[in-house]
């Protein structure tokens, strides 16, 4: 179907976040189980039942539309979570895989606030008032959920998935100073200075949306 106006534009970028959040439903689920952290498990579940109000909101705009919802599918959404399927696969220690699993759960948080961005300002320049303040209010949740996922990475998973890390170094070098007695005080030594070098923590900037 040609897109001959805004208005075509608008019903377009809805169905495929529609679709987004279909495929987002379907892929929250696996991400809770996977998750090690309590923090994160409660974190993939409630967001789960956030995503199926996010889509009544889009169901009842649809409807205030007299369109359908279905009809398109969101390949950008589809190509996230299929990285975030391969984390899923990966064998990691858990808290290893808790770090990457928030990674995977934040690049679908930025696709979605893209997307309710611009069809929010596209509803606000169509004169749709009331449909622009139900996208506001999911971009707001989607914000809300990407800041809550950063505030748990910087603060307990990050830290101790770089802590996994560091021990097996710390094994490894201990061990390969033991192997020679003349450089068993200094490799010993070096080791921890070391790891305080490898291991340094870069903070996480935070995304603030603009105004499209």
């Amino acid at each position: 179907m040609p897109l001959k106006n805004l208005q075509d534009l608008y019903v377009d970028e809805l169905k495929d976040l529609y679709n987004a959040e279909q495929q987002i439903l379907k892929a929250l689920p696996k991400m809770a189980k996977a998750a090690s952290s309590p923090e994160l498990k409660n974190a993939f579940n409630q967001h789960i039942d956030q995503t199926k109000e996010q889509m009544k909101r889009l169901d009842r705009i649809f409807q205030e539309l007299g369109k359908a919802p279905r009809g398109k599918k969101c390949v950008g959404m589809q190509g996230i979570i299929e990285e975030g399927n391969e984390m899923l696969k990966e064998k990691a220690d858990p808290p290893v895989k808790d770090a990457g699993l928030i990674s995977a759960a934040q690049r679908v948080e930025h696709y979605e606030m893209a997307g309710y961005g611009t069809v929010r300002t596209f509803a606000q320049m169509l004169g749709y008032n009331d449909q622009a303040q139900a996208l506001q209010q999911t971009l707001n949740e989607e914000g809300d959920t990407d800041h809550k996922l950063t505030q748990l990475a910087e603060s307990t998973i990050n830290p101790e998935a770089e802590h996994e890390g560091m021990g097996g170094q710390q094994m490894s070098r201990s061990s390969s100073g033991r192997g020679s007695s003349s450089k068993g005080k200094t490799g010993k030594g070096s080791a921890g200075t070391s790891n305080m070098n490898e291991g340094e923590v870069y903070e996480e900037e935070e995304f603030e949306e603009e105004e499209m």
